[in-house]
């Protein structure tokens, strides 16, 4: 056979034919099958964005028509409401009648107005909670532990007599603190009076975690030998050096677990002139501003700003307001409330006045939707607690300001906060929201107000009571042992 003969040889045909029908059906099977699992994750996966997208758009909450009024019962949260629960009342005694309320004075002095010029932010729904607290049940146990545990020392000038001292006005409980005319520092007087009938009270400083200074800034302000905000603050520098020389309690723990009280809008410069007063007590203050020198937020506590205003037994339920947003209130001195007004004094959805309107003030809280909180001189007003008192959801306008409670509150589920530089668009905001995220703020805010509410006797939850609960978070390892005192 020649060398080269293999070269003749045919090449197998089993390797060069294509392959038959039969023998292709498999591999068609086979990518039809994927093609067809391909389509159904293309499927699946376009309906969970649209259910997704869904979830954004469509209202966070489904509330049903609400009347009713909650009671100061100790109740678990959520609590089942009906037609004959009763509210809170805002303070015992006395009621007064009274068609047309005082509209609150807080714009005193002049103030620099601060605005962020931050981008409009529309509230936005959400489905994943619908609770006005962050965690109700951790608060609810914590509170229960305080009401057990906590103790207050007052030091001896609160029982004072009159003829004894001429300074005994100051520092004792108001005769009077329903008195219609103390306004806008009903919760600086209210405190003491709660405090004094409370079970936090103690006799005994070794076992106190607190201890309270009581003086007034309210009674000072009024006394004309100490009326100018230099005067006050030399009061408070003088009482405070003298009770670090008295007793030793100041001294064990340079002040960090001392407090004061005030609502009066000189009471920030108070501790000026003190230099541990400033430092390491803390301020119990309606004018919780963070943009303030004086106020330190981990350290201080913001105190809710409420007027004695008359119990409010029924609240006008959402469809019985049909006016979209209320505001009454001077201007002097209020940027904000300047720009407020140019912008929709004359706007007919909103009931927005520089002055008296021909309507009373309650009037305007319980037919409207949104009632605003507007800084005036001081990031606090009145407003937000008589928003609350009266049913209708607060839309705050306040730059820096520290909210009371916020650490216990989610406040976004029952108001409205909105810059300073996004009033122009204001109505937007408002009308962006839907009627069922409307209901369920509603809902929410039947649930908070009864911490917005003063007893003179203290209740479950009620102002003192959640006052005093910031003063237990901010308990420390600076409380007296009986052998630092002995």
């Amino acid at each position: 056979m020649p060398l080269c003969s293999f070269s003749k040889r045919r090449p197998h045909q089993h390797l060069l034919r294509s392959p038959s029908l039969d023998q292709r059906r498999p591999l068609v099977t086979l990518r039809l099958l994927l093609l067809a699992v391909l389509m159904v994750l293309t499927l699946v996966i376009s309906l969970r964005f649209a259910l997704l997208h869904q979830s954004f758009s469509e209202p966070w909450y489904k509330a049903p028509e609400l009347d009713f009024e909650l009671t100061n019962n100790k109740i678990p949260f959520p609590p089942k409401a009906n037609k004959t629960q009763k509210t809170n009342m805002l303070y015992e005694e006395p009621t007064h009648n009274a068609n047309r309320s005082p509209v609150p004075n807080d714009t005193a002095p002049a103030a620099k107005a601060s605005a962020d010029d931050s981008n409009i932010q529309v509230p936005r729904e959400s489905h994943k909670s619908v609770s006005p607290y962050h965690n109700w049940e951790l608060f609810s146990a914590d509170l229960q532990e305080m009401l057990r545990n906590l103790k207050i020392f007052v030091y001896p000038d609160i029982s004072m007599n009159e003829s004894s001292s001429l300074f005994a006005r100051i520092f004792l409980p108001h005769p009077n603190p329903f008195d219609p005319k103390l306004g806008n520092y009903f919760s600086e007087h209210m405190f003491k009076v709660a405090l004094l009938q409370s079970s936090l009270i103690t006799p005994h400083p070794e076992e106190a975690h607190f201890f309270f200074l009581p003086f007034s800034i309210n009674a000072l302000r009024n006394d004309p030998r100490v009326h100018s905000e230099a005067s006050i603050s030399e009061f408070v520098s003088q009482y405070t050096s003298r009770i670090s020389q008295e007793f030793r309690f100041w001294n064990a723990s340079e002040g960090t677990d001392h407090f004061y009280v005030c609502c009066h809008s000189v009471g920030r410069d108070a501790a000026s002139k003190h230099h541990d007063l400033h430092n390491n007590a803390i301020q119990v203050i309606c004018s919780s501003s963070y943009f303030q020198r004086l106020y330190i937020t981990h350290k201080d506590v913001g105190l809710p700003q409420v007027w004695p205003r008359p119990h409010e037994r029924v609240l006008n339920p959402p469809d019985a307001r049909h006016r979209l947003v209320f505001f009454a209130g001077r201007i002097q001195n209020s940027n904000i409330r300047h720009q407020l007004i140019a912008s929709w004094g004359n706007d007919t959805y909103m009931d927005i006045f520089s002055v008296s309107p021909s309507f009373s003030y309650e009037e305007g809280f319980r037919r409207s939707k949104f009632c605003l909180h507007v800084k005036g001189y001081e990031v606090n007003t009145a407003r937000v607690s008589d928003a609350i008192h009266y049913g209708c959801i607060p839309v705050i306008i306040s730059d820096y300001y520290d909210l009371p409670f916020a650490n216990v509150l989610d406040w976004s589920k029952f108001s409205i906060i909105i810059s300073h530089g996004d009033i122009p668009h204001l109505k937007k905001i408002l009308l962006s929201i839907s009627r069922q995220m409307y209901l369920g703020m509603y809902h929410n805010l039947c649930l908070v107000r009864r911490h917005f509410v003063w007893h003179t006797r203290p209740r479950d939850y009620d102002s003192f009571h959640m006052t005093a609960y910031q003063l237990w978070l901010r308990r420390s390892m600076h409380r007296l042992s009986s052998h630092t005192l002995t």
